[in-house]
């Protein structure tokens, strides 16, 4: 799951009079705004375009903003090939606008090289909308494209794919016998979910360069974003949190609420197989356990410049406290683990984490539709980036080796302490 910030991008914010007169003031979108005009005299195109058009002139506006000029002409040869298609092709049957709008769409964003935006249809958007809110048909698995490769970022805990054997890490090289290469995310993501009792057939290629084929059948999946327990004797607190969703913070001050912190050891917290989610969601979250005054994450963007998102205070006691990563813990897991890490309010235990360092926005269309879009990169409050390095733990666990089981003897060996506690005493 990618950093994601929503925003709806409604024809009132497009056509809005601070909108056209901004819009005005540039001079490059009259010859666009006539071909549109022009076009869309045509009752089935009307609908479609006013998507096309709108993110035509957002892009020319974000473009403007960001001190990049677009010539309006680039886009004519658009127009004038839909014309030639609507009055010259041999057979008008074939001629789906519908298609050929989304097809030109996709290319626009395909064209950015960036695995992590995207187009998504209707159907696409309502599905991950759908996965946000904790509850879909399918196997279980967050996915990303890596090294141009279909890549799973994590399966989900207590999920088919998880059951089956499917690893953080593994590449899909085959999705029902079709190849892998060139897809895109959106496309993945269809292929693999599907109607609850139906199977699907993934060609995995795991790290260690084996292929397995794993035949997974889908279920209604339920991810609780929050779980928690006592572990180490009852005198630890355990939570384990499996993404970054809207309902996560009030999760997890529900599991909090619940131990009686003042007179516990230690706690732990579990961000294995987390694959992200909500940048608002990792701040909210990180805001518990970080304290006031201080920074959790800083971005950089085109539009917004630089920006320091600070926490509020710390909920809990600084008590000895252990963060567990692997390589399926990425984008606002990474950014909790490393705002925890930074200013010393525990340590690290695991593997490596994903690399996943990048901000989308997501841009609801008025059809329905909605882009992904790349905007930004987050950094560490130390300055460091996260995309394509990942955070490496304090603890490093060998193969075989029980992270929570070294979490527990780690934090026995510092009862009574408060965080900050040097790694050279554990």
């Amino acid at each position: 799951m990618n950093l994601l910030i929503l925003l709806q991008c409604n024809s009132s914010t497009l056509d809005g009079e601070g909108s056209r007169t901004f819009l005005a003031k540039t001079g490059r979108v009259q010859s666009i705004t006539r071909g549109v005009r022009q076009l869309i005299k045509r009752p089935i195109m009307k609908k479609a375009l006013m998507v096309l058009g709108s993110i035509i002139i957002l892009g020319i506006a974000l473009g403007v903003n960001g001190d990049q000029a677009t010539d309006s002409a680039v886009f004519s040869p658009l127009f004038e090939v839909y014309q030639r298609i609507q009055d010259y092709f041999y057979n008008p049957e074939q001629i789906n606008d519908q298609e050929a709008l989304y097809g030109a769409i996709k290319g626009m964003v395909e064209q950015l090289d960036d695995p992590y935006s995207e187009f998504l249809s209707p159907e696409d958007y309502q599905d991950w909308e759908q996965s946000l809110r904790g509850e879909f048909s399918g196997v279980g698995i967050e996915i990303t494209i890596k090294d141009d490769t279909l890549t799973i970022i994590a399966p989900l805990a207590g999920t088919p794919a998880e059951q089956a054997g499917v690893r953080a890490g593994d590449r899909i090289l085959k999705i029902d016998g079709e190849s892998t290469e060139d897809i895109t995310l959106s496309t993945a993501a269809r292929k693999i979910r599907g109607e609850e009792g139906t199977s699907v057939s993934l060609l995995i290629q795991h790290k260690d360069g084996t292929q397995e084929e794993i035949e997974i059948v889908r279920k209604i999946i339920v991810v609780k974003s929050v779980t928690s327990e006592l572990v180490g004797e009852g005198r630890i607190a355990y939570i384990r949190i499996s993404r970054f969703g809207t309902d996560t913070t009030i999760n997890l001050d529900t599991a909090l609420v619940e131990f009686d912190l003042e007179n516990l050891d230690g706690m732990i917290l579990d961000l294995r197989n987390n694959p992200g989610g909500l940048l608002k969601e990792a701040i909210s979250v990180s805001k518990r356990f970080v304290d006031q005054d201080m920074v959790i994450v800083s971005t950089i963007g085109r539009i917004a410049g630089k920006e320091r998102f600070w926490s509020t205070g710390n909920l809990i006691p600084n008590l000895p406290f252990a963060v567990l990563i692997n390589g399926g813990t990425a984008s606002a897991a990474e950014i909790t683990a490393a705002a925890i890490r930074d200013h010393e309010m525990g340590i690290l235990i695991g593997e490596r984490s994903f690399g996943k360092g990048l901000i989308q926005r997501v841009f609801q269309l008025p059809d329905g539709s909605a882009l992904k879009l790349t905007t930004g990169e987050y950094f560490t409050p130390l300055g460091q980036a996260v995309n394509e390095v990942g955070l490496s733990p304090d603890i490093s666990i060998e193969q075989g080796e029980d992270p929570i089981e070294a979490a527990i003897t780690w934090i026995n060996a510092h009862v009574g302490a408060r965080m900050p506690i040097a790694l050279n005493k554990s």
